[in-house]
């Protein structure tokens, strides 16, 4: 990939990779593609439970790239979706996986949590907890 001489976008493929490989890790996935269809449906639907504030405070704290595909084909007048149940939020993210149905999709969802426990600022890691009903939070494990 040819340099741009901008740091943030020289690294965003680097950075990019990096929670990709992370996000395998934690989910127990061997599959690239995989890890970037999970961390593409989980973050899609925590955006789209989350008020249009609580989304965008979010999406400020993401890597270039990462915060690229959490915005993509957003509608924030549209947000928060109803009904937001546990079961429904992780419909949201199985259904990024019709052709081949993730095992524990309860599991990959609690991956990419720990990924943005990581990753995000504590305050922001508990605002977005608190802005889940509990049966949701509780897939949220608490920061270390």
């Amino acid at each position: 990939m040819a340099q741009t001489g901008i740091a943030v976008l020289d690294g965003a493929a680097g950075v990019t990779s990096a929670w990709l490989n992370e996000l395998e890790q934690l989910s127990h996935l061997d599959d690239r593609h995989q890890a970037y269809r999970l961390l593409r449906a989980t973050l899609h639907a925590l955006r789209d439970w989350l008020n249009a504030d609580e989304a965008a405070d979010l999406g400020a704290q993401l890597p270039i790239l990462i915060r690229g595909l959490y915005y993509e084909g957003w509608n924030p007048s549209a947000t928060p979706v109803h009904p937001r149940t546990k079961d429904d939020f992780v419909q949201a993210i199985q259904s990024a996986f019709a052709a081949d149905p993730m095992r524990s999709p309860e599991h990959g969802v609690r991956a990419v949590f720990s990924l943005l426990n990581r990753h995000i600022s504590a305050g922001q890691v508990e605002q977005m907890r608190n802005a889940l009903q509990k049966p949701l939070r509780d897939l949220w494990p608490q920061p270390a």
